[in-house]
């Protein structure tokens, strides 16, 4: 599966004066859709940390067509790019109820071992979970 999307209505608290979504808050849509993108695969955030595996965030890029307003329904669209040894890469899209694009986004994140600091190879089940799509 190399896409997942999920819908999610924008509240009050997203949005800024003028009711339209914060701008930062699109990273945190895009966090939504990976970590769900992830899970559908076999892979947990929390299973990565259990076992000394952070993934953080390297490289963001958003780019806004349109605003998301307050009460909105998204679709948020997490594309698989690719995978390295160490980095792993999304695509992301968002689109309103009426199917119009408003924002698109990539980001590129790192296998990082916990203990050292310093980045790694994915782990042996990440890449064979990776394999299968």
């Amino acid at each position: 599966m190399k896409i997942y999307e999920f819908n999610v209505r924008v509240r009050y608290s997203e949005t800024d004066q003028m009711g339209v979504v914060y701008h930062g808050n699109y990273a945190q849509y895009f966090e939504m859709g990976r970590v769900e993108w992830l899970r559908n695969i076999g892979i947990s955030y929390k299973w990565m940390e259990e076992n000394g595996v952070m993934l953080p965030v390297v490289s963001l890029n958003i780019n806004y067509k349109k605003p998301a307003r307050y009460d909105d329904l998204l679709r948020v669209k997490t594309i698989f790019k690719s995978q390295t040894s160490a980095k792993i890469e999304f695509d992301y899209e968002i689109y309103n109820e009426q199917n119009e694009l408003l924002t698109i986004g990539n980001s590129i994140l790192v296998f990082v071992n916990m203990k050292t600091g310093r980045p790694m190879a994915a782990p042996e089940y990440v890449k064979t979970q990776l394999l299968r799509i």
